[in-house]
C-alpha cells in the first residue's frame, strides 16, 4: 500500500523518513521537523496502514508496515533514507533492519517498543476498545498515561487527528481494529539484537519504564549510541530539545561526512 505522505524541507537534501507512533500520523512531525530537521534534510513522513489519510484495510502485522513503509519509499524514488521511529515506529525499524537492512542508511529509535508483556498489551487494548469518540482532545490526553504537559503547538498537533462530531464531540482519525491489533504484536517477541546491523541510536525515558534495563543491556552492543532524556514515552512533547538534538547528532555529521550503513 502507498501511504499518505508529508514532507518538509529541500527536496534535493539527504532523505529522512519519520515513522509515528500508534494511533498518531505522519503530520504529528511537522514541529520538529520545520523547527529543526528540515534545516538538513528532505524530511518525509507517512501515515502508516489504519492511520488518519492511508488505507484502513488488514492485515495489520509488523510485517505490513514495513512493506508499506518502503513500498511508499519506493515510489518517492528513496533507495536508503534515514530512518527516525517513535514508539511503535522504532519498533517497525527494527522489524526492517531484521528483514531489508539494505534499506536503512541509519536509524534513530525513539523510546521503541521492542516488546511489552501480555498483561500490559491486554490493558492498552481494552482502552482502545472503549471506542474513537471522545467528549474533547483534552479529555483524550487526560486518559493518556504517556503526554505529560505540551504547549499549545503541540496540542494542536494531537487535535489534527481528529474529527469534530455534529454533536460536538471528536471523533480520532484511526481504524480501531488496527489499533488494537497493534498491541498483540507489542507483545509478540522483537526481532534479537544481534540483526541489528545497520547504524543505530536507541534514544529512551527511563522515568517511564517502556524500554526495560534488561532491553537496553541486550541492544547495547548493537547500536552506537544509548542516550537518556527527560519525560515520559512522547519525547518529543516531554523532551523536545534533548530528542532533536541527539538526532541531529547522530545523523547530520554523518550525512555531512557521507558516512554509509555498515
Amino acid at each position: 500500500m502507498k501511504l499518505k505522505s508529508y514532507e518538509w524541507g529541500d527536496p534535493s537534501a539527504p532523505p529522512l523518513v519519520c515513522v509515528h507512533g500508534v494511533g498518531s500520523h505522519g503530520g504529528s512531525w511537522r514541529h520538529v521537523a520545520e523547527r529543526r530537521w528540515s534545516k538538513h534534510f528532505r524530511v518525509i513522513a507517512f501515515d502508516l496502514r489504519g492511520h488518519h489519510g492511508s488505507g484502513w484495510e488488514p492485515p495489520w502485522t509488523n510485517a505490513t508496515y514495513v512493506a508499506d513503509l518502503i513500498e511508499s519509499v519506493d515510489a518517492l524514488g528513496i533507495e536508503q533514507p534515514d530512518w527516525v521511529g517513535l514508539s511503535f515506529g522504532g519498533r517497525l525499524l527494527l522489524e526492517m533492519a531484521a528483514t531489508n537492512p539494505e534499506r536503512i542508511r541509519r536509524a534513530a529509535l525513539l523510546e521503541p517498543v521492542i516488546q511489552i508483556s501480555p498483561q500490559l498489551a491486554l490493558h492498552r487494548a481494552q482502552q482502545e476498545l472503549t471506542g474513537d469518540v471522545w467528549d474533547s482532545v483534552e479529555a483524550f490526553m487526560a486518559s493518556r498515561e504517556n503526554t505529560g504537559n505540551v504547549d499549545r503547538a503541540l496540542a494542536r498537533e494531537v487535535a489534527e487527528q481528529f474529527e469534530t462530531l455534529p454533536d460536538g464531540r471528536v471523533k480520532r482519525r484511526t481504524c480501531q481494529p488496527a489499533v488494537v491489533s497493534i498491541f498483540s504484536e507489542f507483545a509478540a517477541p522483537p526481532p534479537t539484537p544481534q540483526t541489528l546491523t545497520v547504524p543505530a541510536m536507541l534514544l529512551y525515558a527511563p522515568a517511564f519504564g517502556l524500554v526495560t534495563p534488561e532491553q537496553i543491556a541486550a541492544y547495547r552492543p548493537y547500536v552506537e549510541e544509548v542516550i537518556e532524556v527527560p519525560g515520559l514515552h512522547a519525547v518529543l512533547w516531554s523532551a523536545f530539545n534533548e530528542t532533536a538534538d541527539a538526532v541531529e547528532r547522530f545523523l547530520v555529521s554523518q550525512a555531512a561526512s557521507g558516512g554509509q550503513a555498515r
